[in-house]
């Protein structure tokens, strides 16, 4: 079973999958963004891709194809690669992808998110789907950054309100060196601490840069990979089985 290519099975192979028990679905939702000067704009849609591949074929978990447009409006047009969705269009895209889950026979839906701005309309999507379909479906959220406190503290080791930085730097170097022009990599202070009131990336950072790329590592890349797609792999063991701590539902 080819777990996280879902899209190359029939749908009697789906009925299948979901008659064998299979009810877990994963959705991983990336960017499409800039990430400075020497990162591909598809850097988050392949990090968070490559973590929900390595996991759920450990765990033998469907994935679903990744969603690379998302809520990038955080980095402003003043750098060429930020392709966006509105908040709204996002928060209707994963309703509409939940419910016609729930009603095709998928009854967990897990969604793994790499890039920070779909923080905040992905919580108040999966608020909206978990009430409307309290008793019958389960959503969540985890984002790849910080799976567990380590994997946090690794991210933001050089930068707190980081972006293309070390940790997302090493991880290119290992995943898709061929991307990255380590000859371009400009570093580029945090800005953000200490600040009162929240700013877009474009008055926060020189060059798209928030943190010390120039000390990405392919090795340190790796390491950091497989921590993160063992970590996820944990996760989704757990999500297979998991219910609601109490039995309640909207009908009783």
């Amino acid at each position: 079973m080819m777990w996280s290519d879902l899209t190359k099975l029939s749908w009697t192979a789906f009925r299948e999958l979901l008659g064998a028990g299979n009810d877990l679905l994963v959705l991983p939702c990336r960017a499409t963004e800039q990430h400075g000067p020497h990162l591909p704009v598809n850097t988050d849609t392949v990090i968070g891709e490559s973590v929900c591949r390595y996991a759920c074929e450990k765990a033998g978990v469907a994935m679903l194809p990744p969603l690379c447009y998302t809520v990038s409006v955080g980095h402003t047009p003043k750098w060429p690669g930020p392709f966006s969705l509105s908040h709204e269009t996002f928060m209707a895209t994963i309703r509409d992808l939940a419910e016609w889950a729930e009603h095709t026979g998928w009854k967990r839906l897990l969604l793994v998110n790499s890039h920070f701005g779909n923080d905040a309309s992905l919580r108040v999507a999966i608020d909206q789907i978990r009430t409307a379909r309290m008793g019958s479906f389960q959503i969540g959220l985890r984002h790849t950054f910080k799976l567990t406190d380590a994997i946090w503290n690794y991210f933001i080791s050089d930068a707190e309100d980081l972006h293309a930085n070390k940790a997302e730097t090493d991880l290119m170097l290992h995943l898709a060196p061929d991307t990255v022009d380590m000859s371009a990599v400009q570093d580029d202070l945090d800005r953000t601490v200490s600040k009162v009131f929240s700013y877009p990336v474009a008055q926060t950072s020189l060059n798209g840069v928030t943190g010390a790329p120039s000390q990405g590592t392919a090795e340190a890349g790796k390491l950091l990979f497989h921590e993160m797609g063992d970590a996820l792999t944990v996760l989704l063991e757990r999500a297979k089985t998991e219910s609601p701590p109490l039995d309640h539902s909207l009908s009783s």
